[in-house]
């Protein structure tokens, strides 16, 4: 006589509320959008099949996070990252978690594309449904892949999106770089209605040598045209191959330490990624 598996009452409450979460639906058609006039697709990740593709993306796993005063300890195992029904599903958990760098009250996910898919230039759009919460802190950004003006900030940081999850229906686009000491610069969306948690929202970056352009949903609401980079001339440093980091932190100087009506388990999910250049590049 076979025995029945009983399933934690936590293990069961958080497969309860993903199946939920999915089930609202991405309202994505699949279709690969390739006609941007004077632009062509040159890479792109829509994470189907099961598994996280090690070809495109590599995960980050550490206890520092990026050095803000994060709470969550970055693993690589299936229980914060795994790609499932279309989308790379990122999940921040509320956890006791000790392993070789030591111990965490949190745990998340940090992938990213690191001499696997390095851009200079280009239309860079990214469909996500973001979490939400006091102390959450999802982020779509770039980094250098060479670092050839020096440690950060000098060779420089394009945040696609970041968002202070207190705020949910507020995101953030800005640059980091080095004149003379730490600058960035940025602005900020808001949606008129809603929050970045209820449905998919479409983010993208438009680099060119002289000027970046941040849009949410083709919305134009930041441009950047200066900026500096001493002692090396403009424009550096945004003119060196930069790769994708994808992210779910927990705490930090800058949203603050979760409280107790934060709910976890957290989602983040990313439908796709997809990085355009123009035609004229490869003529």
């Amino acid at each position: 006589m076979s025995k029945m598996r009983i399933i934690p009452f936590c293990t069961l409450l958080l497969i309860v509320i993903y199946s939920c979460s999915k089930d609202a639906g991405s309202g994505d058609t699949g279709i690969v959008t390739t006609d941007y006039e004077g632009y062509s697709l040159v890479w792109h990740d829509e994470f189907e099949g099961t598994e996280i593709n090690t070809d495109n993306w590599e995960h980050e796993v550490n206890a520092n996070g990026g050095g803000n005063n994060e709470l969550q300890y970055y693993t690589d195992r299936k229980e914060n990252s795994l790609v499932e029904n279309g989308n790379l599903i990122i999940i921040a958990l509320k956890e006791n978690y000790s392993a070789q760098f030591g111990t965490r009250s949190y745990t998340s996910a940090r992938l990213r594309t690191a001499n696997k898919a390095d851009f200079l230039y280009g239309r860079f759009e990214i469909r996500a449904k973001l979490p939400e919460g006091q102390g959450l802190w999802p982020a779509i950004w770039m980094l250098p892949t060479d670092w050839e003006y020096g440690g950060w900030p000098n060779s420089g940081e394009i945040d696609i999106m970041e968002l202070v999850g207190h705020l949910p229906n507020l995101v953030h686009g800005t640059i980091h770089y080095y004149n003379n000491s730490h600058q960035y610069s940025g602005n900020s969306y808001r949606l008129s209605e809603g929050n970045f948690s209820d449905d998919f929202h479409t983010f993208r970056v438009d680099w060119e040598p002289t000027e970046i352009r941040w849009y949410v949903d083709d919305i134009l609401y930041s441009t950047k045209r200066n900026w500096a980079s001493s002692p090396n001339p403009y424009p550096a440093p945004f003119d060196k191959r930069f790769h994708f980091l994808i992210n779910v932190a927990v705490g930090g100087n800058w949203p603050g330490n979760p409280i107790p009506g934060t709910f976890f388990p957290q989602f983040m999910y990313v439908d796709w990624v997809r990085v355009y250049q123009k035609t004229s590049d490869f003529q």
